[in-house]
């Protein structure tokens, strides 16, 4: 049960907040709702292979930290330079969100200055990220620490606002709303996945199918969207060395906290949609993206959205906060092995890398307040997915090539679950855009260049 409790508290959060009614507008329709239960599935077979990998060190960390003692120091460095993406571009990502639900809060108090951006020459500036950000790195940077108590207290405000958004909102659902489940293709509307052949997924590009919002193909892109919703499950699997009986205690908190989440993500996104016609969930024409408050406001309960607006800005505060302050210690690490000059982890008298701290701050405040949210968590899902790829992957390898290492858990029915996790991991892959794809593949090729001119040279492997 305490490993269900940690799995719900690290899920539940960026993703059904601020993505769920943005991709039920623009690219998936009423079965957004089928697309959270693919992404889920992706994500429990996933799970399930990283628990292995994490059992066979005996200290729990980062996937950076036991690739890098399992695989040696190439694969460590293609996984943490993954974990910047998802932890540096995570934070950026939710820190819009949570911009966007304090415009919302401001519009219901009647504040004058209530839009999430504000024009600065010929760039939009999201000051609402901006501010979030600044303020948890001055946190982050003072060493001040967030008692268990108060997380406790955040994440039971977090589930009870998803509550809320179910129980009040079902009684103001219109069945009418769920036809067309999943709608035709809208060839020319605002979706993420229209106009260019950039904005295409790569397997429409495949199809030669055109880029299309809804449709099977709207579908099967939103499972890859929405999976930014389950991101932190992953935690789970570094608990293998406290769990009782990691051979049933990892799995039984992996599917204990992933069913009840989905389930509750489901209920979600079927009320928001029958609330309120999807069209309505579309992104307007100034840029402006629909939120779990935005229905609501529709609708007319305005108390609703201010309750869910309070709900969303302390719950999103704790993710911006945990986001970033895991890509500090990923870097600190990288830096403490070579990968990254050695300056960079030294720390104050507090005990805190501030230097990097703060250069991870100045980095997820430019990005968060410059730059679109849906581009963010397309990078920041390709690169999760790539690091579950090379862990199952990695699974199967190291079960032939060391089988004796002693493993708190074993991945079950080997070797046809990690098959299955890089099956589903590269399909949710392709359903992302070609644009996406281009940029990650950019960022790894500057990873690479970075280690062999840098971090090859001068980490604690080359200097022994």
């Amino acid at each position: 049960m305490d490993l269900v409790g940690f799995g719900v508290a690290a899920v539940v959060g960026a993703g059904i907040f601020t993505l769920t009614a943005s991709t039920a507008g623009n690219v998936a329709g009423p079965s957004v709702s089928l697309a959270f239960v693919m992404a889920a599935v992706a994500c429990g077979l996933a799970a399930l292979c990283y628990a292995e990998l994490a059992s066979v060190v005996p200290v729990a960390g980062s996937a950076y930290t036991f690739s890098y003692a399992t695989f040696g120091e190439p694969v460590a460095w293609i996984v943490g330079w993954d974990l910047v993406l998802e932890f540096a571009l995570g934070g950026a990502v939710v820190s819009k969100g949570w911009s966007q639900y304090l415009a919302q809060f401001l519009t219901q108090a009647g504040v004058p200055m209530s839009a999430a951006t504000v024009p600065l020459g010929p760039i939009e500036l999201d000051w609402g990220a901006l501010l979030i950000v600044v303020a948890l790195t001055s946190v982050l940077a003072l060493g001040v620490k967030l008692s268990s108590r108060v997380s406790q207290v955040i994440t039971a405000i977090k589930v009870l606002v998803v509550l809320l958004v179910v129980v009040v909102g079902a009684g103001y659902v219109k069945v009418a709303n769920y036809s067309p489940f999943i709608p035709p293709p809208a060839h020319g509307s605002t979706s993420v996945h229209t106009g260019s052949w950039l904005h295409q997924t790569l397997l429409e590009r495949l199809w030669s199918s055109g880029g299309s919002s809804y449709g099977v193909a709207g579908l099967l892109a939103a499972a890859s969207l929405v999976f930014f919703a389950f991101l932190g499950f992953d935690a789970l699997a570094t608990s293998a060395e406290e769990a009782r009986d990691p051979q049933k205690d990892i799995p039984r908190g992996i599917i204990g906290a992933l069913v009840p989440v989905t389930v509750l993500y489901v209920a979600v996104s079927l009320v928001l949609t029958g609330m309120v016609s999807y069209t309505e969930l579309a992104t307007r024409p100034d840029g402006t993206t629909a939120t779990l408050a935005t229905a609501f406001a529709l609708d007319g309960v305005s108390w609703a959205v201010v309750v869910i607006s309070l709900g969303a800005l302390a719950g999103l505060t704790t993710v911006v906060l945990v986001a970033m302050f895991g890509q500090i210690r990923i870097l600190f690490a990288m830096a403490r092995d070579g990968l990254l000059p050695r300056g960079l982890a030294k720390t104050g008298s507090r005990q805190v890398p501030v230097r990097i701290t703060v250069i991870v701050g100045a980095v997820v405040a430019v990005v968060a307040s410059l730059l679109p949210a849906g581009d963010l968590a397309e990078m920041v899902n390709i690169g999760t997915l790539f690091a579950f790829v090379l862990v199952s992957i990695g699974v199967v390898v190291l079960r032939r090539s060391r089988p004796d290492l002693p493993r708190a858990f074993r991945t079950p029915l080997m070797p046809i679950i990690p098959i299955l996790a890089v099956l589903s991991c590269l399909w949710l892959m392709v359903n992302l855009s070609i644009e996406t794809w281009l940029r990650f593949v950019v960022w790894m090729v500057v990873g690479l260049a970075l280690y062999c001119g840098y971090g090859r040279r001068h980490s604690r492997f080359a200097r022994s």
